[in-house]
């Protein structure tokens, strides 16, 4: 469920694909540059929750979890409010200004505009999750998103291929479909579901909010430099020659990829609620046990997909597009997606590790350097300067991701577990605060005699 986001994107994709190529080259820059910046720091701001609330449990101040839970709601409301919703408004000029086609440009700006519900879904969907997650109440999320692509796959063909809405019925159906679950979620948390963790509304939520901030901003640049990696991927690649055919291609890797990604994700979900629980527990070698079980499952994961990629990739764009040349290029692609998959299961768990541990500070650093400072210039010298187009902005790009796994593997190995058992437990009794009787508890003890 942590990648509900992904299923979405992948139906949308699906069926912008057939409807024509410039949309879909404009769906590429609306999903991947600016839906990842918003992922980016609204899944970054809300991550902080992960060691906050795993962390919490652990120690076993429960209603603590609640209070984090509204303090989250306050700041991801901020942060959409006032920076993210002005970038979907002139999504258009600032696109045209950071290079990109005009027409597509244009495109997107009228998609970016249909996406704005969806961003505000977020702030429920990701908070939501990570709440609910480090309680290990995963089965309600699952139904809700089981639930929820089903119905999103069947409004898509019902407004798109059935009525001829084209793109617009696309988009009505992902504002429903990202929706429907998040209502689920919050009833199904306020009505009684976590009956320890949520004690009701409380003006606590508006209490020490400026730890949670400081933890949400190291989760949020550590989340945000992750996800804008690809996202810079697609805008080098919109500067390019033939920039329509070589972002669908782009695009459709990427989509795949983010296939694999929801299996990481939900690794790196589990590996920040492992290691943050046990944490909160006191248990240091529990903690380590669990890093080596997740990372090498999701290792193994990785690798037996690696090869079915690399064995049936002249396949796997008939699934989005009809363009012959279009399905070319995502072959040749094919091997750098492999690679890519390969190292994505398991660099994402070891974040996961990090968030768990509130390290998140530290991975900010090594996502700078092996992203910004070796990836994207190798990449725009590979691509731009050597000549090698979309294949070389991509092997640079892999090349900061493999030296950044490999920093981020070489960190976990030297942490000091017993002293991270240190720091969760200074941290969960920091903030610690006695609850308070909410208007709903007040009311219901004014009614006994």
């Amino acid at each position: 469920m942590q990648n509900m986001d992904e299923n979405q994107g992948s139906k949308e994709e699906d069926l912008k694909g057939h409807i024509g190529p410039t949309e879909l080259a404009a769906f590429a820059l609306v999903a991947t540059l600016l839906a990842r910046f918003a992922n980016g720091l609204l899944l970054g701001a809300a991550s902080g929750l992960e060691t906050l609330c795993g962390q919490a449990y652990g120690a076993k101040q429960y209603h603590m979890l609640g209070i984090y839970l509204q303090r989250s709601w306050i700041v991801l409301i901020v942060v959409t409010t006032t920076v993210l919703v002005p970038i979907y408004i002139f999504a258009a000029p600032i696109l045209k200004a950071l290079g990109q086609d005009e027409v597509i440009a244009k495109v997107a700006g009228n998609i970016a505009l249909w996406y704005i519900p969806v961003v505000y879904s977020f702030i429920v969907s990701f908070s939501c999750q990570i709440f609910l997650q480090a309680q290990s109440k995963n089965v309600i999320i699952a139904y809700l998103a089981a639930f929820s692509l089903s119905f999103h796959v069947f409004l898509s063909w019902l407004l798109t291929v059935k009525y001829k809405f084209g793109l617009k019925g696309t988009l009505i159906s992902t504002i429903l479909a990202y929706w429907v679950p998040n209502v689920g979620q919050l009833i199904f948390v306020i009505s009684g579901g976590c009956r320890e963790t949520w004690k009701g509304f409380t003006t606590l939520a508006f209490k020490d909010l400026w730890p949670v901030v400081k933890l949400s901003l190291s989760s949020g640049a550590m989340i945000c430099l992750e996800l804008w990696y690809n996202a810079i991927l697609i805008l080098l690649t919109g500067n390019l020659k033939n920039a329509e055919v070589e972002l669908d291609a782009l695009s459709i890797c990427l989509n795949i990829n983010g296939w694999e990604m929801m299996i990481s994700f939900g690794f790196m979900a589990a590996a920040s609620v492992r290691v943050s629980n046990e944490l909160g527990k006191g248990d240091s070698k529990a903690a380590k046990f669990s890093i080596v079980n997740i990372v090498l499952t999701s290792f193994s994961i990785g690798f037996v997909l690696f090869v079915f990629f690399l064995c049936f990739r002249e396949h796997m764009a008939n699934i989005f597009t009809k363009d012959h040349n279009v399905a070319a290029a995502v072959t040749h692609l094919s091997p750098l997606l492999a690679f890519s998959i390969l190292l994505n299961s398991i660099q994402p768990v070891l974040s996961g590790v990090a968030v768990g541990a509130g390290r998140q500070s530290a991975v900010v650093y090594v996502n700078l350097g092996s992203y910004y400072l070796i990836g994207i210039p190798t990449g725009v010298l590979l691509g731009y300067v050597i000549k090698l187009q979309v294949e070389g902005v991509w092997i640079g790009m892999l090349i900061g991701t493999c030296i950044q796994t490999i920093i981020l593997m070489i960190l976990t190995k030297r942490t000091d577990w017993e002293k991270q058992v240190s720091v969760a437990r200074t941290r969960v009794n920091k903030w610690f605060v006695e609850t308070e009787p909410t208007h709903n508890s007040a009311a219901a003890s004014s009614t006994n005699p």
